[in-house]
């Protein structure tokens, strides 16, 4: 698949849009099947704690996990995103 100037376009402007979200949304919730997700994910890893307080804990019914990114990540992509939709903008048109 060759990527042409509208779909470089319209990608940068996917990141910036993105970008804008997380530049105005201080933290997200997750939903009960995420947050078990999450716990799966982290209990496969080494480092998690592996034990039955844990475990029993998520299976009853775990408060939902709260996901604060960092403020960087927005600022990321922004400019990612409107670097990208600038420079689709000189590319040149497709035939």
């Amino acid at each position: 698949m060759d990527i042409d100037r509208n779909r470089y376009f319209m990608f940068g402007v996917i990141l910036f849009l993105l970008g804008l979200q997380f530049r105005l949304v201080d933290s997200f919730v997750l939903n009960e099947s995420s947050t078990r997700a999450l716990h799966k994910f982290a209990q496969s890893s080494k480092i998690a704690d592996n034990n039955m307080a844990t475990n029993l804990y998520v299976d009853v019914g775990a408060p939902r996990k709260s996901v604060k990114p960092p403020n960087w990540v927005g600022f990321v992509l922004l400019t990612v995103g409107g670097v990208m939709s600038l420079h689709a903008m000189v590319l040149p048109r497709g035939s």
